[in-house]
C-alpha cells in the first residue's frame, strides 16, 4: 500500500519561501508520477507540479511557473516542492499525490490514486 506524507507547511511572509517534503512509502515507484496540488478554501482542487519519477521530467502550473520547483530523491523516496516568492494567493491546504504510469503530465485530481493528508500553507501579505 502506497503512502505519502507530506511536511513543510506553515506561515510565512509574503515574498518568503517554503519547502514541501512528501515522503512516500509501500513500493518502488519506478514508472509513477507524482504530483503537487493545492486546494484554497471554496475553492477546488488543482494542480501545482508534477514530476516523472523514473525521469526526473517536471510540469508547472502557469500561476507558480518560475516561482516554484519541483524534485525528487530516489534514494530517500521523497518529493520535493521549493516555493520561493511566495504571494498571498498561494495560501492552501497543499497535497501531495502519486500514481503509476507517467506517459504524459497528469494535471487532474482523479488521474492520481494515492493521496497525503495535507500540509496547510498561509502566505501573509
Amino acid at each position: 500500500q502506497v503512502q505519502l506524507v507530506e511536511s513543510g507547511g506553515g506561515l510565512v511572509q509574503a515574498g518568503g519561501s517554503l519547502r514541501l517534503s512528501c515522503a512516500a512509502s509501500g513500493r518502488t515507484f519506478s514508472g509513477y508520477a507524482m504530483g503537487w496540488f493545492r486546494q484554497a478554501p471554496g475553492k477546488e482542487r488543482v494542480i501545482v507540479a508534477t514530476i516523472k519519477w523514473s525521469s526526473g521530467s517536471t510540469y508547472y502550473a502557469d500561476s507558480v511557473k518560475g516561482r516554484f520547483t519541483i524534485s525528487r530523491d530516489m534514494a530517500k523516496n521523497t518529493v520535493y516542492l521549493q516555493m520561493n516568492s511566495l504571494k498571498p494567493e498561494d495560501t492552501a491546504v497543499y497535497y501531495c499525490a502519486a500514481r503509476i504510469g507517467d506517459s504524459t503530465y497528469y494535471v487532474r485530481e482523479y488521474d492520481y490514486r494515492y493521496w497525503g493528508q495535507g500540509t496547510q500553507v498561509t502566505v501573509s501579505s
